[in-house]
């Protein structure tokens, strides 16, 4: 054997590739989550069903679910659903600009000044414990008991978690970004939206998120308490009636709203991320 054969050195054969996986795959992973998911509701639902039939309690006290299922398509049928939950949205949608505004400017106001954050922030920290609720008879003063109310209550139902995440996501902006910053001398508006905005995006967003699941049940409490329209106002008419089909329709409804508002927010915030990763 000669001496280049001796010393030769033998290779390893390259890894294979591993295959991504395919949207086959991906299509199944999926749809085993939904299944599993909706094992629990199922569940309910049959138990339901055979409470009524058994007559465990009064038909008055426990409708059927196909009696719930009538009385839902009815209501759409009538357009008193729609028009009910057409009205609610557009005071959440009120809401949370006027909320959600001031939120993001006192978010703001508390990032950067840390005269603001000292003296200020202790102060609403005290006043964001108070409850929806315990505003309410302060505002029936000022405002009466019209839509002003309802856009006002919900509002400051939105302001505390937009602003306390707006706080928080400026003072997370890592210090050597802004040193940066200052040193190629960008304007204000070019800090906020190429510094401060990409990195507390996640933030703002997650408070953003919070603050429409709180204006979404803000709004039914106060509907419930004051309100002649809405979907709030369904459950007081349904109980006014003794029709407690009407009641669970517009528990059903809050409900599957309030996952479609979650669920609309987080592709939102999915696709906003790719406008984050490249801002930087």
């Amino acid at each position: 054997m000669s001496a280049d054969s001796s010393t030769a050195v033998i290779l390893p054969a390259p890894a294979r590739p591993v295959p991504a996986p395919s949207r086959l795959a991906g299509w199944l992973v999926k749809t085993s989550h939904v299944l599993v998911g909706a094992i629990v509701p199922l569940l309910l639902l049959a138990l339901w069903q055979h409470a009524a039939s058994a007559h465990w309690l009064p038909a008055q006290l426990l409708p059927s679910p196909a009696l719930v299922y009538a009385s839902f398509i009815d209501l759409w049928q009538s357009g008193d659903l729609t028009s009910n939950l057409v009205i609610s949205l557009k005071r959440v949608g009120w809401s949370l600009l006027l909320g959600g505004g001031a939120g993001l400017v006192l978010g703001v106001l508390f990032g950067f000044s840390r005269r603001a954050r000292a003296y200020l922030y202790p102060t609403f920290e005290v006043v964001a414990q108070f409850p929806v609720i315990g505003w309410i008879p302060l505002l029936i003063i000022f405002v009466g008991i019209g839509e002003p109310l309802k856009v006002l209550a919900i509002s400051l139902a939105v302001i505390v978690p937009v602003t306390v995440q707006t706080t928080k996501g400026i003072a997370q902006v890592p210090r050597p970004l802004l040193d940066v910053a200052r040193v190629y001398r960008f304007s204000l508006p070019q800090v906020i939206t190429r510094v401060v905005l990409p990195s507390a995006l996640p933030t703002l967003f997650n408070g953003l998120r919070q603050a429409v699941m709180q204006a979404w049940l803000a709004l039914v409490f106060v509907e419930l308490l004051a309100a002649g329209e809405g979907v709030g106002y369904l459950m007081v008419w349904g109980r006014q009636l003794l029709q407690l089909d009407l009641v669970v329709v517009a528990m059903i409804l809050i409900g599957m709203v309030g996952v479609v508002l979650d669920r609309a927010l987080a592709l939102i915030e999915n696709r906003l991320q790719r406008w984050r990763r490249n801002a930087f």
